[in-house]
């Protein structure tokens, strides 16, 4: 079971739109495709809240859209779930919390180089998901434990349902907490994240990796056990491209990149054309060559995507979907360049 690169596509998961077959056939126009999370389809499509089915204590308002902790009821609830803990069908996610999702496990994908899943993080997870004191449950030692664990099942029984569809199938861990982790919050530091993530991925069965479309500690990335890396390198390209050592050994040890090179937020978008996107992925390319990365190799190690979800243009779905075309293209023209 391997991640293709050779400049294949893939997208991130939430997309704007209404309508979920519409966002699917977008998803499937992806060499690589995947199942949407469409959050302006209903609350239940949010990626916390997809991620939140059946951990104990939580409090879900559908009314106010929001997603609570509570301690007394984590305690009422957990022994009900732990006598679930062996049935992989729980940890899955329900047609409830992802119509679409359910619609992608029928279909015949086989002739894919491969497909992918995606499930929220446990850092983001926690930071984002507030107690009945207002702190993130990552913070509360017992609660993180558990949680590691409840998230690792979750990617673990998504991941095995797309295998049987497509054997190159692999899950993205979207984290993207992993940027705050290196300012001031206190009681979790980047050495705790290391150590729960090291843990965390030891349970995460393979081909697995993060998303994210922040700007973190790129070392402290490129140096987990992961199988492949997407980032949003339209807005962090310089920064990323300054870590060639990192880059490289991440590579040597069969890592994959997944290059978010096309934006989807309307104003910089129109400010760009398919001639100016190449222009800057060449550029980093080339400096990472100069750097002792060897440009052939890399792109056999390279997926290429949109730099980001977006939720909020002006024109919807509008813009999303043409950087969904302009990444197709994009492949193609490099594939075309690089002999591909």
């Amino acid at each position: 079971m391997t991640i293709p690169g050779d400049l294949n596509t893939t997208a991130m998961a939430v997309m704007p739109h209404k309508d979920a077959d519409r966002a699917l056939e977008f998803a499937l126009s992806m060499d690589i495709p995947f199942w949407p999370q469409l959050p302006h389809v209903s609350y239940y499509e949010d990626m916390y809240v997809q991620a939140a089915e059946h951990f104990p204590g939580i409090l879900l308002d559908m009314e106010k859209r929001t997603l609570r902790f509570s301690m007394d009821k984590f305690i009422n609830e957990f022994e009900e779930t732990m006598a679930h803990f062996d049935e992989p069908e729980y940890f899955d996610i329900s047609k409830a919390y992802s119509v679409v999702y359910h619609k992608f496990l029928e279909m015949n994908l086989s002739d894919r180089p491969a497909i992918r899943g995606q499930l929220e993080g446990p850092v983001s997870f926690g930071l984002n998901i507030l107690d009945q004191d207002d702190r993130p449950i990552l913070f509360e030692d017992t609660i993180r434990s558990f949680m590691l664990e409840f998230m690792a099942k979750r990617i673990n029984v998504q991941l095995q349902r797309l295998q049987k569809m497509n054997p190159n199938a692999f899950m993205f861990v979207d984290e993207p907490g992993l940027q705050f982790l290196f300012s001031a919050l206190s009681g979790y530091d980047n050495i705790k994240a290391k150590d729960d993530l090291e843990h965390f991925f030891s349970m995460v069965q393979r081909p697995r990796g993060i998303h994210l479309c922040g700007n973190p500690d790129w070392d402290f990335l490129l140096n987990l056990d992961l199988d492949i890396l997407s980032l949003d390198i339209y807005q962090n390209g310089e920064v990323f491209s300054s870590y060639s050592g990192s880059i490289k050994q991440f590579l040597d040890r069969g890592g994959v990149i997944a290059w978010g090179i096309v934006p989807t937020n309307f104003e910089p978008f129109e400010a760009e054309d398919i001639g100016s996107l190449e222009t800057r992925l060449s550029a980093l390319w080339d400096l990472l060559d100069v750097n002792g990365i060897d440009k052939e190799f890399l792109i056999s190690r390279s997926l290429l995507s949109p730099a980001t979800c977006c939720l909020v243009n002006p024109d919807g779905e509008k813009t999303v979907e043409k950087a969904f075309q302009v990444v197709q293209e994009l492949s193609h023209r490099l594939r075309d360049r690089y002999g591909i």
